[in-house]
């Protein structure tokens, strides 16, 4: 017995012997681990971890950026493709806003360059909305397409907080279209606007929080330059590995591409800068006479397009006509898939649109003098950039659209819910007995006109087009100005 006691406390004191070996052995591992460390940061210029507003934007992505994916899955379609280039977008960002957390700000020109990936992103974003205006989920795509600009944010400098709520300001234009059409119907719509928005919130306050005056770069480290972003992107670390050996020199180039390499560089370059700006984009231009269009003095067609200059510092003449002649556009009136298609009609009164059903669309692109009737029942129908154009059609049960177009005529014959125009320039709407409940919803636009039938003939209503706000002691109250004559 005794010897078993011997033998147990034997037993124990090498265990005791053995763990206080182990936790020497610890200590001394994680000394020598953090003095590697500090020394690698002191010649790095960086802390090898993850800078805590990097971690605030994953927390952001992982969080309602997730939500909003995981919403757009449940309506599919248009609306999950256009939520995955949105995913696609805020990990560009992402990734930029590590660059700017390992290294120091580089000059405005090169700023320009890393930015390429983001404004890339917004661009396409932006294009698949313009691709599918037939789309019946059109008011989705639009509120993403308006809204992504945001992420321009970090160009914008000292209040980037402010150009994130604009931007939200314009989304909600169209998520309003949405929760119109849906509230009372399908909530997984108005789940999906709820989850976006929040996108935008959370971005303001994370802004607010770890940006509030632009963009904060590291004061160590690196000059951030491609190469950098590259490196950022492949291993985490500003820090670029060491060039490979330089390839053995090929043959000569045959053709010198160098003049429309850098022309395009430059022109991608300046994409993210002109997003930015907005309504503004437009103001540099300049406004041309009539006797210095081509269309209108045929003398200037004979002269021909001038001779370009090969070098490239070229910058053409803001009256230059285009080297390229204009393309014509062949008529088209056809039904594809679920979209009736009405492009490029030019002087044609007797356009119709028969057979319809009540799950296709009407999309009117580019029509010049003409007028085209739609029989039957359709689910929607949308004129877009369209002059002087007539439409008459029975009845939709959704929405009737129209977009940056002059010299509108709609009439109704039967019923529509709702109207929208905006930014048009002259749009007189004929109302039947069966439609006087219809919302007229403008924005942008003017020179509007509701006709209201009284008997035999119209009775015409201007629609407001200035408005006066007050505060009345809680909130601001709009309505329509009375102009004194």
């Amino acid at each position: 017995m005794e010897n078993k006691i011997q033998t147990i406390q034997e037993t124990h004191g090498l265990m005791e012997r053995l763990e206080k070996a182990v936790t020497r052995l610890e200590s001394l591992f994680s000394d020598s681990h953090s003095s590697g460390g500090m020394e690698c940061d002191g010649i790095n210029g960086v802390n090898g971890s993850i800078a805590p507003y990097v971690e605030a934007f994953d927390r952001l992505l992982n969080g309602s950026v997730a939500e909003f994916l995981r919403y757009s899955k449940i309506l599919e379609g248009d609306v999950k493709t256009h939520a995955e280039m949105v995913r696609a977008a805020f990990q560009a960002q992402r990734s930029f806003l590590l660059l700017a957390s390992q290294c120091q700000e580089p000059p405005e020109n090169e700023v320009a360059m890393l930015l390429k990936p983001i404004s890339e992103k917004i661009q396409e974003i932006q294009n698949f909305r313009e691709r599918n205006r037939g789309s019946s989920m059109f008011n989705h795509l639009s509120a993403v397409s308006e809204s992504i600009p945001a992420l321009g944010w970090i160009a914008v400098s000292p209040k980037p907080g402010p150009y994130v709520k604009e931007m939200n300001d314009a989304a909600t234009f169209y998520t309003n279209r949405v929760l119109k059409d849906y509230k009372n119907s399908d909530t997984r719509h108005v789940d999906w606007v709820k989850s976006y928005l929040n996108i935008w919130s959370e971005l303001q306050a994370y802004i607010k929080e770890h940006h509030t005056t632009g963009l904060t770069w590291s004061k160590t480290g690196p000059v951030a330059s491609p190469m950098s972003m590259r490196s950022v992107l492949t291993s985490g670390s500003c820090l670029s590995p060491p060039p490979p050996p330089p390839p053995p020199p090929g043959p000569p180039p045959i053709f010198d591409t160098e003049t429309a390499k850098d022309e395009g560089t430059a022109s991608r370059s300046a994409l993210f800068a002109q997003l930015n700006q907005g309504e503004a984009i437009t103001k540099g231009l300049r406004h041309v006479s009539d006797d210095q269009k081509t269309h209108k003095n045929p003398s200037l067609r004979a002269q021909g397009p001038p001779v370009r200059s090969p070098t490239k510092s070229h910058t053409p003449s803001p009256t230059s006509p285009k080297n390229s002649p204009q393309q014509n556009h062949a008529p088209v009136l056809e039904l594809e898939g679920k979209k009736w298609r009405v492009e490029y009609q030019e002087d044609k009164n007797d356009l119709v649109i028969n057979n319809t059903e009540l799950k296709q669309v009407a999309y009117i692109f580019k029509c010049n003098k003409s007028t085209l009737q739609i029989k039957g029942k359709i689910n929607s129908i949308t004129i877009d950039n369209c002059k002087k154009f007539g439409l008459v059609f029975d009845n939709v049960v959704g929405i009737v659209e129209v977009i940056n177009s002059r010299d509108i005529q709609i009439q109704v014959m039967g019923k529509v819910p709702t109207i929208s125009i905006n930014k048009t320039e002259g749009c007189h709407i004929y109302l039947s007995e069966e439609s006087l409940d219809c919302e007229i919803v403008s924005a942008k636009s003017s020179e509007m006109n509701i006709l209201i039938p009284q008997g035999d003939d119209y009775k015409e209503f201007p629609v407001p087009e200035q408005f006066k706000t007050a505060w009345d002691g809680s909130k601001l109250v709009t309505e329509p100005a009375e102009i004194v004559g």
